[in-house]
């Protein structure tokens, strides 16, 4: 008898293909019908993270860059991989660095998200980043990136017109509205973010 998971029995497991992002293990199993079965599981080295930064006037500030799987361009907040085993807070404020230049004073954890769950195991955390001041970006050597300047109730607009797609952007946009609609936040950001 193999490894029991759920109704699901693991009879065997491969590694199909790795490298230095991810692994790709294949899993023969017995499935809950009883019937034999393969499941592929993708499993990220490093943890997803997604800031949403807000300045004092309810300003996001997004990035924009071609996303090869999806062969398309693609605009969203600041996201990034952090350390399984390291500070997601610090990796954080490095990718909002990177991406976009700016540091924030205060850092609020605001969502956890499971990412695809049928097929990958990634988690991700969501920080809501605000006392903004301006630096200089230094994106990685793969990143190609534009940013630019929007209110957060126009950021909310285009999601809703469909031209914000990402799913850690739509759910950011969304849980810090929710947030701010609930009185989450102090007085002074919400009505900066919802322009009251």
């Amino acid at each position: 008898m193999g490894e029991i998971r759920g109704p699901w029995t693991i009879n065997s497991e491969r590694i199909g293909y790795e490298n230095p992002w991810m692994c790709v293990t294949e899993y023969d199993v017995t499935r809950p019908d009883g019937k034999p079965g393969l499941y592929g599981v993708v499993t990220p080295k490093h943890l997803a993270l997604a800031i949403l930064p807000i300045d004092t006037h309810g300003y996001v500030t997004l990035v924009g860059q071609y996303r090869f799987a999806l062969k398309r361009y693609s605009w969203e907040i600041p996201e990034g991989g952090g350390h399984l085993d390291g500070d997601p807070q610090a990796c954080a404020a490095r990718e909002l660095r990177e991406e976009t230049g700016l540091l924030a004073s205060d850092w609020r954890e605001i969502m956890r998200l499971d990412l695809s769950n049928c097929i990958t195991d990634e988690r991700a955390i969501g920080y809501l980043a605000t006392g903004l001041t301006e630096g200089e970006a230094d994106p990685d050597d793969t990143e190609v990136l534009e940013t630019r300047r929007l209110h957060f109730r126009d950021a909310l607009a285009e999601l809703h017109a469909g031209e914000i797609e990402d799913a850690l952007t739509v759910a950011m946009l969304l849980r810090a509205y929710y947030m701010a609609s609930e009185g989450h936040f102090d007085a002074a950001l919400t009505a900066a973010m919802l322009d009251v």
